[in-house]
């Protein structure tokens, strides 16, 4: 595939090109000046250390858990298929699961039936008698018709684990060698991503909490600290007039806060304002009206441990619920009430490619390109890229693995950083300007480094004046020095924060960043059909990634500046009031985000810009 004529003229500056790594820094690169927030090397190390250390376990559970749906699933077909049928399956389960070393079919006696194996470590001698007693003590459960899963264990170069799963007739049982190869995988993919070695919320209103003593603002992080919490509608008030108030009164009142309604129950009224919260609308009552008495409209909740909500959606996917704390933790589920994606609207990954086959992504994925190797398709040789497209876009309600944020947007996968996760500027600028002629709505690139490149920011300017979203990470050196792409202005910055909504200890941050999105311990698809926990800004940024693409689905009328916006006033606000540069705006939030997108017509404030477009493109029309 050629390249595109406006860049021949830069072919010489390929060679000499900067490298841009998955936000990993070079070894050469300048030492990054002092942060605001700093911590001794050693404690970074070490806070680092144990967020590797986390993500190696979670993806053991993750591990774990999809090995016992593919043994349920063996079950299921082994009893409807003939021998021939069921022998051709488990070869095919074998050849796209490599991780899935031996499988034996057990009948009702105890003796097995079927038995499929591949190469797997020699081993030595102890070892193997520690394979052989795990494989005895699965059989043991299953013929008491109890599941088995033994602890980790080395053979060979690699750690392995049994399971066993009875049926649940107990007439047949199926026991497993899997390879925890993935493990080691993440554990440097990790040292690498967090840098520790050198390298080249709400429905329709916005709920505010405060103490119920004092009605001082507090912060709701977890289920204990909702013991002295109580929580109101923050653009609502409950108002009792000392008289009764006159039509004229009401249309005076609905005018000042925008609103078309009021609720009258008893004596009482409850207003809501578009523009106001809850300390303006008691300002403005106060100042104009002297009521008999005002106070929040609060919300009761029932007295159980978790209250359900019964407008969310729960996807199937086995690895959700447990794992997937980041999607509900951004109001995801809400969001799909008001759009699951559409297929026309493009996400382009420009990153380490995509892993083609993974299960979990089938039909989500285009043809994409391959920079680094034209003549080849753009296949995940890292990982990095595989991860990324699954927050964005793996399957959603199929039960099996994880959900990613769109149901229905595509993902084009472009290869630009090779097996070593790095890249050359002219690679990336490439990536770019091709996601940009092939149809890209929006641009993720989980990638960076901290120098200006202008060779790269014509790239973005080029994608940027075709209006395409274009989002990047910020990178993970805790560090306030500006990352690029992530710095430039007309690209959209994300860093990370943790489960607890707070700036996750590794992300970067500055006055350039736009907004946070959870990036710790993320559960996602991972290369050779298998999943993975990471934690790094690049997990962040396909979150909101994955928020253009819906945003755009909704509402194909904004512009990207007008998405970009929107995202930015739609956040659940963390740090100080407003912009910060530790938290950008705050925390994106897709329900509210949109909520603000679903009008017919592009919202009230970007109103000058969508008549400009509209103009623009009447213009365009008869001056053809």
């Amino acid at each position: 595939m050629s390249r595109p004529k406006w860049i021949n003229w830069a072919i010489a500056a390929g060679a000499g090109a900067l490298a841009l790594t998955l936000l990993l820094p070079t070894s050469n690169r300048p030492a990054p000046e002092p942060s605001a927030m700093p911590d001794a090397p050693h404690e970074e190390h070490a806070n680092k250390q144990q967020l590797k250390v986390q993500d190696v376990k979670a993806t053991d559970l993750l591990t774990r858990m999809d090995a016992k749906q593919h043994l349920s699933i063996m079950l299921e077909k082994s009893a409807t298929m003939s021998d021939a049928e069921f022998g051709r399956y488990i070869q095919d389960v074998q050849h796209t699961h490599e991780h899935i070393r031996s499988i034996d079919v057990l009948d009702t006696k105890g003796s097995t039936s079927k038995h499929f194996a591949k190469a797997s470590g020699e081993g030595s001698k102890v070892e193997q008698q520690k394979l052989e007693h795990s494989l005895n003590l699965a059989k043991k459960a299953v013929m008491k018709r109890k599941s088995f899963e033994s602890s980790s264990f080395p053979l060979g170069k690699e750690k392995y684990f049994v399971m066993g799963v009875p049926s649940k007739d107990g007439k047949k049982a199926v026991i497993a060698l899997f390879s925890q190869n993935v493990l080691n995988a993440v554990e440097q993919h990790q040292r690498k991503n967090l840098r520790m070695i050198p390298y080249p919320r709400e429905g329709k209103f916005k709920i505010e909490s405060v103490h119920p003593d004092t009605l001082n603002e507090v912060t709701v992080k977890t289920g204990h600290d909702n013991a002295n919490a109580s929580h109101f509608y923050e653009n609502e008030i409950v108002i009792r007039f000392r008289q009764e108030p006159g039509e004229r009164d009401m249309r005076i009142i609905k005018s000042d806060l925008r609103t078309q309604s009021a609720r009258k129950l008893g004596y009482t009224y409850v207003f809501r304002s578009e523009h106001m919260n809850y300390e303006q609308l008691h300002s403005y009552f106060e100042r104009k009206w002297n009521p008999l008495y005002m106070e929040p409209h609060y919300m009761y909740l029932t007295n159980e441990t978790a209250a359900e909500q019964t407008d969310v959606t729960i996807p199937n996917d086995i690895l959700f619920s447990d794992y997937q704390w980041n999607l509900p933790a951004i109001e995801t589920n809400r969001g799909w009430n008001l759009t699951k994606g559409k297929e026309d609207v493009i996400v382009a990954v420009v990153d380490t490619g995509v892993d083609l086959n993974h299960p979990d992504l089938r039909g989500k994925l285009l043809e994409g390109y391959n920079v680094v190797e034209p003549k080849s398709k753009p296949l995940d040789d890292v990982g990095h890229g595989t991860h990324v497209a699954g927050i964005i876009g793996a399957i959603v309600n199929n039960s099996e693995g994880v959900a990613g944020m769109s149901w229905y947007n595509k993902v084009l996968p472009v290869k630009v950083l090779d097996n070593s996760g790095s890249g050359t500027t002219y690679a990336v600028a490439e990536g770019i300007i091709w996601a940009a002629d092939h149809g890209a709505k929006v641009i993720n690139m989980s990638l960076g480094n901290y120098a200006d490149a202008q060779f790269l920011h014509d790239a973005i300017k080029y994608a940027f004046d075709r209006d395409i979203v274009l989002i990047a990470a910020t990178g993970n050196d805790n560090t306030e020095r500006p990352g690029y792409p992530a710095a430039y202005p007309e690209v959209f910055a994300v860093s990370a924060t943790d489960p607890d909504m707070n700036k996750a200890s590794y992300s970067n941050y500055g006055d350039y960043v736009d907004v946070m999105a959870p990036g710790s311990s993320i559960a996602s698809t991972y290369p050779n059909n298998q999943y993975a926990a990471l934690s790094g800004t690049s997990m962040a940024s396909p979150h909101v990634a994955a928020l253009a693409g819906l945003i755009r689905s909704l509402n194909p009328d904004l512009t990207n500046t007008e998405v970009m916006d929107l995202m930015r006033q739609s956040v659940i606000d963390l740090g100080d009031p407003g912009h910060d540069k530790y938290y950008g705006y705050g925390q994106v939030d897709v329900y509210k985000a949109l909520q603000a997108a679903s009008s017919n017509s592009a919202p009230l404030q970007f109103w000058p810009q969508h008549v400009r477009q509209q103009m623009d493109n009447t213009m365009k029309k008869y001056t053809k």
